[in-house]
């Protein structure tokens, strides 16, 4: 009995969860003046290729949907391999200020992004990076909070025998990094992965300000644009949000297994 309520109770949590995600969906397939209609549609239409067409003809959104899987995917990569670079170093390495230094790095997560856009913009200026894509990735390759996230999860995580038994063994630090380090980050770097490519994806403000060109914008610029006018396109601007969703859930779908290791991983321990 207590089991079946505990299936009742996580379906109705499902289906309240997706149940946005189905409705954006219909309305996608809808025409616009069908949204009107009381009580609103529940059921999928037959307009969801016509709408697709009229977003690309709308705005150049392939080429938005490109620029932002280069800037998440360099973004994602870049900052899981620093992250955890810097994880390793402060979790077991000993140096001279380590305490100070992560404590200065963990200090700027107070800081909000907003102080930081006039000087950063005044900086990219004099590197002439305005209305580039780079703009958008180099003040995003590292972060405060993967490093964090990263020196918490090593310290726990990474055994100090078993970089001991490594560097008997005759191994330098870099090879203990590749070998040994990565390894056994995976889980986490799946995780601190999956959390950058959402952020960098989903970022709006940033890529507004320095990306003006329609050809260098981002995908949630794009988006933006679709719902601008006089009248309120709710079928166009939705059509536009389904497809900017799908990239993400095939990231989900290449990183769920990690995922799904970590938190099976930190469960055992705990």
């Amino acid at each position: 009995m207590t089991r079946r309520l505990v299936y009742l109770t996580l379906t109705g949590v499902l289906l309240l969860t997706a149940f946005p995600l189905y409705f954006s969906f219909v309305v996608a397939s809808q025409d616009n003046s069908a949204l009107a209609q009381v009580p609103p549609p529940v059921l999928p239409g037959e307009n969801l290729f016509e709408n697709i067409r009229r977003v690309f003809e709308t705005v150049p959104f392939d080429q938005a949907l490109l620029n932002s899987v280069i800037v998440s995917s360099a973004n994602t990569a870049s900052v899981v391999l620093f992250s955890t670079l810097a994880g390793f170093a402060f979790a077991k390495l000993k140096f001279k200020g380590r305490t100070a230094l992560l404590l200065t790095v963990v200090g700027t997560m107070m800081v909000p992004t907003q102080l930081g856009i006039i000087p950063l913009f005044m900086l990219i200026n004099e590197l002439e990076w305005h209305d580039t894509l780079l703009a958008v990735i180099v003040p995003a390759l590292v972060n405060a909070f993967g490093v964090f996230f990263m020196t918490q999860y090593l310290f726990e995580a990474l055994p100090t025998e078993l970089l001991e038994a490594g560097r008997i063994d005759g191994a330098a630090t870099h090879r203990l990094f590749w070998h040994v380090v990565l390894p056994v980050a995976r889980p986490a770097a799946a995780v601190l992965g999956m959390l950058t490519f959402l952020n960098v994806w989903n970022d709006y403000l940033w890529p507004l300000v320095v990306l003006a060109s329609p050809e260098n914008q981002t995908v949630q610029v794009a988006l933006s644009q679709l719902r601008a006018g006089y009248v309120q396109d709710y079928s166009l601007a939705l059509t536009g949000t389904m497809l900017a969703t799908l990239p993400l859930l095939i990231v989900f779908g290449l990183l769920g297994k990690q995922l799904i290791g970590g938190i099976m991983q930190g469960a055992v321990k705990g």
